[in-house]
């Protein structure tokens, strides 16, 4: 149960509506985070614009999901290591062990999945200040400046979404419990 009132389309807030009849448009569920979020009109429009944002981002969608999940699993926030797992697997066509591996923070076998998730681990554990180490080991994998942002960018995102969750103790909607740590 949430502990902040997990609104409907009916029952958000007259600013937060918008919002979430895109939402429910766009996964044909509302999912419970934007329920959560349509408590704050501004924190709801604030995910919504960064996430079209990160969208934008050089790294690709695997790269952000990777970001997404290493961040939810850090924060501990099981509704976005589902909802970033069902995106890695729908959307960015990753294999199931891929996921699996990035939900117990395990190496994937790929070396620039891991490369990411290693510096977003980084990044998180060091409030950004990484070791010259870290930070070369992510240039040395491909990557460059602006992608080192761009990790950034994407925990700052899972950075609201987790701790809101978090605080309001969100459920996973029954549509993104397959998704979960141990059932991927």
């Amino acid at each position: 149960m949430s502990r902040l009132t997990l609104h409907t389309l009916d029952t958000a807030p007259a600013d937060s509506r918008p919002f979430v009849e895109k939402a429910i448009a766009n996964n044909g569920f509302l999912p419970n985070l934007i329920g959560v979020l349509a408590n704050a009109p501004l924190a709801l429009e604030t995910y919504l614009t960064v996430s079209g944002i990160n969208a934008r981002a050089s790294l690709t969608l695997m790269e952000r999901e990777v970001v997404q999940i290493t961040a939810a699993r850090i924060h501990g926030c099981d509704f976005c290591i589902a909802g970033h797992s069902a995106i890695s697997l729908k959307k960015a066509g990753q294999a199931p062990e891929t996921v699996r591996a990035l939900q117990h923070g395990q190496p994937t076998g790929d070396a620039k999945l891991d490369a990411v998730a290693a510096f977003a681990t980084a990044v998180i554990a060091t409030r950004g200040a990484v070791s010259d180490a870290e930070y070369q080991a992510f240039l040395a994998a491909g990557y460059n400046e602006q992608q080192a942002l761009e990790v950034v960018l994407g925990i700052s995102l899972a950075t609201l979404c987790n701790f809101s969750n978090s605080l309001a103790g969100t459920p996973v909607n029954p549509q993104l419990t397959p998704y979960l740590p141990g059932a991927v």
